[in-house]
């Protein structure tokens, strides 16, 4: 336990110290920073330009559209004739203009002519349609709140309940996917950084026969045990500053920025899972990464080994709409069942709705037991590939040694 402990610390100390670490654990909270400050700074720097006003010409064919609502940003032109209406679009005199055919009333069909290829219509000259044909279908109407009102005919606001009734302190919506979204990403960021100096510490070692000179002071297990515990606790270190410096964050960015900002939470139990996962999803992929780097002949030839679990770790984004649209489907839960998959689909699952408890137990549960296997498979692998040397063996080689061992 001793050497164990003399490695945890070397490995801890030579991480803390590499450039690379520090500077991506002080990009978050320094990029975030100048983030706030670059959006206040750019806020305040005078008065905004004025909106370019929108001329659109209209031609009424049923004689009953006179009164022409000018919501702001939009001018409404009445056109003779289409012919006119086309002259005024090719000189510029409007931007664009639309037809109300003789059977409007009937169809509420309207047509609308432009010179630019659009994907579709913009809101702001959808919405000024809309509201100058309904000033008009209204028309007669005395009293203008009623006018208002079905141009705008709601303001929605929707609230989460608790069981109990009460106002759930999560709300949802985008803003609470915000946060779970960039540190899903934080999380692989430093799972991999973490893992990935583990990689490259044992391929480089065994690639300059240090390790002959390591194993002969202290066991395999000793070994490998305080290499993944020393990176871990860098790495647990690194998510942590990230986690703090991100609801500090969020605090400011709430009250300076507002808007969509202005609601931005991160729970506690969002904070605890996060260090969880981060704990077991390194664990699992640090003993991972660790057999990889015992097996490959130099640290690039380890690496590829360890392609297949990086993608399978970062797979939950290419599920991402089916897991904000539906985050209690099949799909979803077994993403979070899968141990190489759960951190991130459980990150990103906690924005947009809440997790059955007994789903985080299976998950957990799943997590450890394939971090015992993966344990007990890579120390067969350690005691068969470390102080191999010369080419690279193939994956059927690899399983025959397992076996033969």
């Amino acid at each position: 336990m001793n050497k164990t402990f003399l490695i945890l610390k070397h490995e801890l100390a030579q991480t803390l110290r590499r450039k690379s670490f520090i500077l991506m654990t002080i990009a978050f909270p320094l990029i975030g920073m100048l983030a706030i400050f670059g959006f206040q700074f750019i806020q305040g720097m005078g008065e905004p330009p004025k909106a370019e006003i929108i001329e659109i010409g209209y031609i009424d064919y049923t004689d009953n559209f006179v009164i022409s609502t000018q919501p702001e940003g939009v001018e409404l032109i009445s056109q003779p004739s289409e012919e006119e209406a086309f002259n005024a679009l090719i000189d510029g005199e409007i931007s664009q203009y639309f037809v109300i055919p003789q059977d409007y009333i009937s169809t509420g069909s309207v047509i609308r002519y432009t010179l630019e290829r659009e994907l579709e219509t913009p809101d702001e000259v959808w919405q000024a349609i809309k509201n100058f044909l309904i000033s008009n279908l209204l028309e007669g109407q005395n009293d203008p709140q009623i006018v208002e009102r079905a141009q705008y005919p709601l303001s929605l606001a929707s609230i989460t309940l608790d069981e109990n009734g009460d106002i759930a302190p999560q709300q949802g919506g985008i803003s609470a996917f915000i946060v779970p979204y960039i540190f899903s990403i934080l999380l692989v960021m430093a799972i991999f950084t973490s893992s990935g100096f583990l990689l490259q510490g044992l391929g480089e070692e065994k690639e300059n026969r240090i390790m002959e000179i390591l194993l002969s002071s202290v066991s395999p297990r000793q070994l490998i045990t305080g290499k993944v515990l020393g990176l871990g606790a860098a790495g647990l270190l690194q998510i942590i500053i990230w986690l703090v410096s991100a609801r500090y964050l969020a605090g400011i960015a709430s009250s300076s920025i507002g808007g969509i900002l202005s609601s931005l939470q991160i729970p506690m139990d969002f904070l605890i899972l996060g260090i969880v996962y981060f704990i077991l999803g390194y664990l699992l992929f640090a003993v991972i990464m660790a057999g990889a780097g015992s097996i490959g002949a130099t640290a690039r030839e380890s690496q590829q080994f360890s392609t297949l679990f990086t993608f399978l770790a970062v797979s939950p984004f290419f599920f991402i709409s089916s897991i904000l649209e539906n985050p209690g489907s099949v799909i979803a839960q077994i993403l979070t069942f899968f141990p190489f998959t759960a951190p991130i689909t459980v990150i990103l699952r906690l924005g947009v709705a809440d997790i059955p408890l007994w789903q985080i137990a299976i998950s957990i549960s799943l997590m450890i037991l394939a971090i015992l296997g993966m344990l007990w498979l890579v120390a067969r692998i350690f005691r068969v590939f470390l102080l191999m040397y010369g080419k690279t063996p193939k994956i059927g080689e690899v399983f025959r040694y397992l076996r033969q061992s």
